[in-house]
């Protein structure tokens, strides 16, 4: 039954990589800021100039975002849900994370909307779509 969810668990395991990666990276970032390191904190006076503050930002905003992704990919696999639509979903939402951290950690800017807003709503909206239509699928 599993085999056919092969493509989606696959791209899971990509999200779930990319958020490793973004742990890793916050951490390097985090314990090389100058000024002393305190782990788990994050000095107050920084903002988007700092790598510090957007790695961070970075992995947290992926924490906030892959629970329902994660909850709604498990339910729609127990349920039966279209292998070929799941597997569109995720793998539109890996890229989608893919192409945020990596403007998110090269664009340094207060501005928002910014560039790093595009793939970010790009995921979302991914999300949005998955619930609505794993919805009426359930219902």
């Amino acid at each position: 039954m599993f085999e056919i969810y092969q493509s989606s668990f696959i791209g899971m395991w990509v999200i779930l990589t990319t958020i490793m990666i973004q742990a890793m990276v916050a951490i390097r970032f985090h314990r090389g800021q100058r000024g002393g390191y305190k782990p788990g904190i994050i000095k107050p006076e920084l903002n988007q100039s700092s790598i510090v503050f957007r790695s961070y930002r970075t992995f947290q905003n992926s924490l906030e975002n892959i629970v329902p992704i994660l909850g709604m990919t498990f339910l729609a696999i127990f349920a039966g849900y279209s292998s070929f639509k799941l597997a569109i979903i995720i793998w539109i939402y890996a890229i989608a994370r893919i192409g945020h951290m990596i403007l998110y950690y090269k664009i340094s800017t207060e501005r928002n909307p910014s560039p790093r807003s595009l793939p970010w709503a790009i995921g979302f909206l991914a999300g949005i779509y998955f619930m609505v239509d794993l919805g009426i699928f359930l219902i």
